[in-house]
């Protein structure tokens, strides 16, 4: 908020002092760091907690989170801390007023400010979903909004610098190469989603594509949609030149559900490791598909461990 404070880390830096830099991101995105301090300092992207740290927090804490609390309420530390769930949630409900809304607001200048708000309510209730600027702008003009397929693909940006959603490209076997033009969303934490449900209806199944999302960016992996001659998988996720095709769903137990997760798997060849997740707690591997149970999924540290 002051004048030149750039200048006053590089004096601080004299002292050999660490300065570490953060705040609301209607005051400074980190891309603008490169402009400001000129590429004299190293970026961390700070997370919501994982289950894996979330386990370890609540121990602190002498409370206990279940797989559906996380599935539901996501992993922002803060609300460990609260103990009712009217509590939590009025917290979330504070945070996502802040960081989601008036932050973005304040930052851009957006006079219609009502559009987008709609506009940011509807794109975080699609997480886990295809999306493309013109369904978004048919969404709009439905609720009898004027709007332009420019400034939905603005707002889009706007969410994306400020990290709260992140778009997946996908990648075409055809072309060897991520499609711009296709992509999905996901939230940067669940709870983006889950506050926005009415009647305690919460959108389960597609959290816990979200969740194991973010789950595999936290083990470094690089995320892609794969697509191949029209059949797509939830992920590819992909490092140190191992690759992993991964298929996603809450449960496969009715016959008609796993024939439709498995069967995604045809056209990839079996010297590829396979893996579907569920919420199941019976194991449903294949001789060539392995199933991880989420529950084992989300304690692991690497998808190596799977063949531990």
């Amino acid at each position: 908020m002051l004048d030149n404070w750039q200048e006053a880390c590089k004096t601080l830096r004299l002292d050999n002092n660490s300065v570490f830099i953060t705040g609301s991101n209607s005051k400074l995105l980190a891309k603008e760091f490169t402009k400001e301090l000129s590429g004299r300092y190293v970026s961390f992207k700070v997370r919501p907690f994982v289950y894996k740290e979330i386990l370890e927090y609540t121990k602190e804490l002498e409370k206990e989170c279940s797989i559906t609390d996380y599935l539901v309420w996501g992993g922002f530390p803060k609300r460990f801390e609260f103990d009712t769930e009217d509590a939590r949630y009025r917290y979330l409900s504070d945070l996502d007023d802040t960081i989601v809304i008036n932050d973005l607001l304040n930052r851009y200048k957006i006079k219609k400010d009502n559009l987008f708000k709609s506009f940011v309510n509807y794109i975080l209730r699609l997480n886990s979903r295809i999306i493309s600027a013109k369904s978004i702008h048919d969404y709009i003009k439905n609720k009898n909004e004027t709007c332009s397929i420019n400034t939905i693909i603005k707002y889009l940006g706007y969410l994306e610098d400020a990290y709260i959603i992140e778009t997946v490209k996908q990648y075409s076997s055809k072309t060897k190469s991520e499609l711009a033009y296709y992509s999905k969303i996901y939230n940067t934490d669940v709870s983006f989603n889950s506050i926005r449900c009415m009647d305690n209806r919460y959108d389960l199944t597609h959290n816990l594509e979200n969740i194991v999302y973010n789950e595999l960016i936290y083990m470094g992996y690089k995320v892609n949609v794969f697509n191949k001659n029209g059949r797509e998988i939830d992920f590819l996720a992909q490092k140190e030149n191992k690759k992993y095709y991964i298929q996603v769903a809450y449960s496969i137990a009715e016959e008609k559900t796993y024939n439709r997760e498995f069967s995604a798997f045809a056209n990839i060849d079996n010297l590829s490791q396979k893996i579907i997740i569920t919420n199941d707690d019976i194991d449903y591997s294949t001789s060539v598909i392995k199933h991880i149970k989420l529950k084992e999924f989300l304690i692991m540290n690497s998808l190596d461990d799977i063949n531990n």
